[in-house]
């Protein structure tokens, strides 16, 4: 079931039909650097500070000069522009312009929408059973690859070793 459910994610249907429904001049590629500089907590957490080309390519995990490439084609088609940092008037943001708030809170509307008919059938106690479920496993799944795993080092270094015999015996 979770792998099921990672692949539909993985395929970002939901994105790619916002992106249709709204026929909207732009890819998943260049929408995640409009969510990414829109930066909704839900999504990113409650960093503060400005956005700059290396928070974008950070929220996203993408190279840096990657996302100077986006951020300057998105610059192209007016959904964002470059701004001053009110703190080091050296240091150049980047910024939504109206027309890149309005996609982002498109896309975020029609999502929630989404979800929210999927969801409307669902009783009272379904929710609050499913809500804290929900947020559980998602802090799980953002702190998993982080926490030390020393309780599998032995089972690790087994499937490590039976890898390095494949080679062997298989041929």
């Amino acid at each position: 079931m979770l792998q099921k459910w990672r692949r539909r994610v993985g395929r970002r249907e939901l994105g790619k039909m916002a992106l249709e429904r709204l026929e909207l001049d732009i890819d998943l590629s260049k929408l995640d650097v409009l969510m990414a500089t829109s930066a909704p907590i839900n999504e990113f957490g409650t960093e503060e500070g400005e956005t700059m080309v290396s928070t974008i390519a950070c929220r996203l995990s993408i190279d840096p000069s990657r996302a100077s490439r986006l951020v300057s084609d998105l610059i192209g088609q007016g959904y964002l522009k470059r701004g001053v940092s009110q703190q080091d008037a050296r240091r150049t943001i980047v910024e939504l312009t109206g027309k890149g708030r309005l996609t982002v809170e498109a896309v975020r509307t029609l999502k929630f929408m989404i979800l929210g008919d999927y969801i409307k059938n669902w009783d009272s106690e379904e929710v609050e059973r499913f809500v804290p479920l929900l947020d559980r496993f998602s802090t799980w799944s953002e702190e998993a690859a982080q926490k030390d795993q020393a309780r599998f080092s032995s089972t690790i270094e087994a499937l490590r070793d039976q890898l390095k015999t494949v080679g062997e015996d298989q041929g």
